[in-house]
């Protein structure tokens, strides 16, 4: 195959990965809105552990049948990877209780210059003028757009903090496990999905309890209701997936970055099916501002020197085997 040829496929395959990524996520969102905000089902932690359940039955039946291969990820890195994953979920929840949506979305935002932190710190990794001003452009778009009344108190910034830091580093891991263990998507999800589902379904009920006054029992289920929670279930697995296949593929920092399109979709989205109630120029202004930091983010990082590591990349455990849906053999090295 040509490196022309070789290129072009990559950047299909790219493409692919992220609209996989943005039509799943988006699709959840809706879905979840309509579940909690519609039918009242307001236990969003338990619906993430049935969401990891519903993964983990993916991930069996595809090893049942061939298609996942055996692979080996320690105990210490599966727990430490669950610990960052269960308390990004945790303190976004908590977080959202305690603070203000426009502080909500600060923190939120801030997660992209703790992914970078993360990676030049344990990566080496080097941004171009180019790469940083596109970041800071993504950042203020969105910011402009989603940012509206802003308060903050101690609890809540404990908990924006943890969820901050806790889901930037569960992202970094996602790609750190990947390339240290040659693992693809479906297999480190293999591993970390029934853990991940165990816990939330075993803590889930007692904190949606504390955060909602509700029980996840006494919830009068009704066949649209469960049906909406088999439909969330589903579109999970693939947003599961899609994420570790983004991360995989590219970085955090990208995955973040990139991933600001989601926002903008979903207010779009929100206009069109929720009513135009608070679609505005300033809106729209700073929806514009984040499309273009994202192109120009796109252009920045992919040009020679606009995102590279200073370091030889991470060793690879050469004794692993990617899955047989594994969606590169060449995510060592990326970024």
């Amino acid at each position: 195959m040509s490196p022309a040829t070789k290129a072009d496929k990559k950047a299909t395959v790219d493409a692919a990965a992220w609209m996989f990524n943005v039509v799943t996520s988006v699709g959840i969102i809706i879905v979840n809105k309509a579940l909690m905000a519609t039918y009242g089902f307001s236990f969003a932690t338990t619906l993430t552990g049935l969401h990891f359940a519903t993964t983990t039955l993916m991930t069996t039946v595809l090893r049942w049948l061939g298609y996942i291969q055996g692979s080996h990820l320690p105990v210490s890195e599966l727990l430490r990877f669950v610990l960052f994953a269960n308390f990004s979920i945790v303190g976004m929840n908590v977080s959202l209780m305690w603070n203000s949506v426009g502080f909500y979305q600060i923190a939120k935002l801030s997660m992209i210059p703790v992914s970078c932190f993360l990676e030049v710190m344990l990566d080496k990794m080097r941004y171009s003028r180019d790469t940083k001003l596109s970041i800071a452009l993504v950042l203020l778009g969105v910011a402009v757009c989603t940012v509206t009344d802003v308060s903050v108190n101690a609890k809540g910034f404990i908990a924006a903090f943890i969820a901050v830091w806790s889901t930037a580093l569960q992202q970094y891991y996602v790609h750190f496990l990947q390339r240290k263990y040659s693992l693809g998507s479906f297999n480190l999800l293999g591993h970390t999905a029934p853990v991940q589902a165990a816990s939330l379904l075993l803590l889930g009920p007692f904190l949606d309890y504390w955060l909602t006054n509700k029980r996840v029992d006494n919830y009068q289920y009704s066949l649209i209701s469960v049906m909406f929670i088999i439909l969330s279930c589903t579109i999970a697995v693939g947003t599961n997936l899609s994420q570790f296949i983004c991360i995989g593929r590219f970085t955090a920092v990208s995955f973040q970055v990139i991933g600001h399109m989601k926002t903008i979709l979903v207010l779009i989205l929100g206009f069109l099916f929720f009513g135009k109630e608070g679609l505005n120029l300033h809106v729209v202004l700073g929806m514009i501002i984040a499309v273009v930091g994202m192109i120009w983010y796109g252009n920045a990082s992919s040009k020679p020197g606009g995102k590279e590591r200073r370091s030889p990349a991470l060793p690879i455990n050469k004794s692993q085997k990617t899955d047989g849906l594994s969606e590169s053999t060449e995510i060592d090295g990326k970024v």
